[in-house]
C-alpha cells in the first residue's frame, strides 16, 4: 500500500504540515492546572520546619463519644485530616480532641490523618508519625462551689470547664522524635501561686468597695491552667525545638467578676513568663517537681488557640500584647489568608467595627458578637527565622467545585508557619 504522505519525498508539504499542525494545537484551549490543587500552600520552604497549630473542634458531648463517631469513621475528622493533609506541617498541636485517655488522639492519628483521605485533592498521608498527650483539667471535679452559686456540680466548678474529663483536650503530633522523659506539664499549677495574679474581684454595690470574687480557701486551690499547658521537646537533626502548647480558657462565659476574662489573661502570662527566663518566672513549678521556666537559649514555638485577640474581642489584651512584644518572641510575621477577608466582609455586622485586619482572622464567630477574631497563633522564638506562613482559609471560588463543607470542619482554621531553626548555641 502506497503511505499517504511521505515527508521525506515532499519537504515543503512536511514543513506546512508541521507548521499548521504546530499552530492548531497552539489554538486550542490549555487545560489549566487542576484548581483543586491549588487550594493548598506552598510545599514546606527547604531547610525550614512547618510548625502549625489548629482547634479542630473535635469535641462531644458526652465521654467516649469521639472514639465511637471516629470508629464509625467521621465525616468531620475527614475533612480536618484533608486540611492537614494539605497544609502538610511537620509538627501539628491539635486543640479540643477529646482525651479519652489517649485514644481518640491515637485514632485520629491512625485512620485519619496517616491515611489519604481525598481523591479529589490528590492529599497524601500525613508524615506525623509520633504523638504526644496527657490529661487536662477540663470537666475535673474540684469538689467546691467555683461559680458561686450555691452548689458545686455544674461543668463550671470543674477545673476546667467540661462536661466529662479530657473534654476539649489536646495533642502534639510530629514528623520529629519527641522526647517524652522531658515533657513539662503544669495542669496542677495553682494560679494563686503567680506572683501579682489577676485574682477576680467584685464591687460591692452598697459600699462601692471591692471584694474577692472567691474565698480565700477557693483561692488557694484553684489550677491556672483550664486545659494544661505544656513543654514537648522535639529532636529535629541535633536540635531541640521546644513546642509550648496551651488553650486558654475563653474571656467570656462569666459575670461582672470577669473570672475568666482574668484566669484567660494569666494564662497567657505564663506563657510569657515561661519563655522570658528567670526575671519572670522563676515561680513556675511543673507537675513534675521541677522549678523554673525554660532556658532563655532555648529554642521554642508557642503554639495554641489562646482566646484572645490582641485589638478586638471581649478579653483582656494586655496579656497577648505583652506575649507579642516579648524579646524573645519573633512576632513580625502575621499569618494571613485571603478567605478570611471574604468572610468578613460577607458577614458584616460585628465585624465592621473591628480594628484587627481581617485578613489575620482565625476564628470564625457569631456575626453578631464577637464576629472573626485572630486568636489562633504560631509564635516562634527569637532564634528562629520565619520564612513563609499563612492561614488555611479558602476563598468560596476556591471550594466551590471540590467540597464547600471543607471550610466549616472547625470553627478555626489552621495556622502555619515555615521556620529556620539557626545553629544550636
Amino acid at each position: 500500500m502506497k503511505p499517504l504522505f511521505n515527508l521525506a519525498s515532499k519537504p515543503i508539504q512536511w514543513m506546512l504540515v508541521v507548521f499548521l499542525a504546530f499552530n492548531y494545537s497552539s489554538m486550542q484551549p490549555t487545560q489549566s492546572a487542576d484548581p483543586v490543587l491549588d487550594i493548598g500552600p506552598p510545599p514546606p520552604t527547604p531547610g525550614c520546619v512547618r510548625v502549625a497549630t489548629f482547634n479542630v473542634a473535635l469535641n462531644r458531648k458526652e465521654n467516649g463519644q469521639l472514639v465511637r463517631d471516629l470508629k464509625a469513621g467521621d465525616e468531620q475528622a475527614k475533612r480536618i485530616a484533608v486540611i492537614v493533609q494539605l497544609v502538610a506541617p511537620d509538627i501539628l498541636l491539635a486543640n479540643e480532641v477529646d482525651y479519652s485517655e489517649g485514644e481518640a488522639a491515637q485514632l485520629l492519628q491512625e485512620q485519619f490523618l496517616l491515611k489519604p483521605q481525598s481523591s479529589v485533592l490528590n492529599t497524601k498521608a500525613s508524615s506525623l508519625v509520633h504523638m504526644f498527650t496527657a490529661p487536662v483539667n477540663t470537666g475535673v471535679r474540684s469538689g467546691m462551689d467555683l461559680n458561686a452559686n450555691g452548689r458545686d456540680t455544674d461543668n463550671d466548678d470543674n477545673w476546667g470547664y467540661g462536661a466529662f474529663p479530657g473534654q476539649y483536650g489536646m495533642a502534639v503530633y510530629s514528623r520529629f522524635p519527641i522526647s517524652e522523659k522531658d515533657v513539662r506539664t503544669f495542669q496542677m499549677f495553682r494560679w494563686s501561686k503567680m506572683p501579682n495574679a489577676k485574682r477576680p474581684k467584685l464591687v460591692d454595690k452598697g459600699t462601692g468597695e471591692e471584694k474577692f470574687f472567691h474565698s480565700d480557701d477557693v483561692w488557694g486551690k484553684l489550677r491556672l491552667s483550664s486545659k494544661s499547658h505544656w513543654d514537648v521537646p522535639i529532636q529535629i537533626d541535633g536540635t531541640t525545638l521546644h513546642i509550648i502548647a496551651s488553650h486558654p480558657t475563653p474571656p467570656v462565659f462569666d459575670g461582672l467578676e470577669d473570672r475568666n476574662g482574668c484566669r484567660n489573661h494569666d494564662e497567657i502570662r505564663f506563657l510569657r513568663d515561661y519563655v522570658n527566663g528567670t526575671k519572670d518566672g522563676n515561680y513556675i513549678l511543673d507537675d513534675q517537681g521541677k522549678t523554673g521556666p525554660l532556658s532563655t537559649d532555648a529554642r521554642f514555638v508557642l503554639l495554641g488557640d489562646l482566646n484572645s485577640d490582641p485589638k478586638d474581642g471581649s478579653g483582656i489584651s494586655q496579656a497577648i500584647l505583652d506575649l507579642l512584644s516579648s524579646p524573645r518572641v519573633n512576632s513580625r510575621f502575621v499569618p494571613a489568608s485571603e478567605g478570611s477577608v471574604e468572610a468578613s466582609k460577607l458577614q458584616g455586622k460585628a465585624n465592621l467595627k473591628h480594628k484587627g485586619n481581617a485578613a489575620n482572622d482565625t476564628g470564625d464567630f457569631n456575626d453578631n458578637e464577637p464576629g472573626n477574631l485572630r486568636i489562633d497563633f504560631v509564635l516562634p522564638s527569637s532564634h528562629c527565622k520565619v520564612v513563609n506562613g499563612g492561614v488555611f482559609w479558602p476563598t468560596a471560588e476556591q471550594l466551590k467545585d471540590i467540597d464547600p463543607k471543607l471550610a466549616d470542619a472547625s470553627d478555626h482554621h489552621i495556622v502555619w508557619l515555615d521556620i529556620e531553626l539557626g545553629s544550636q548555641p
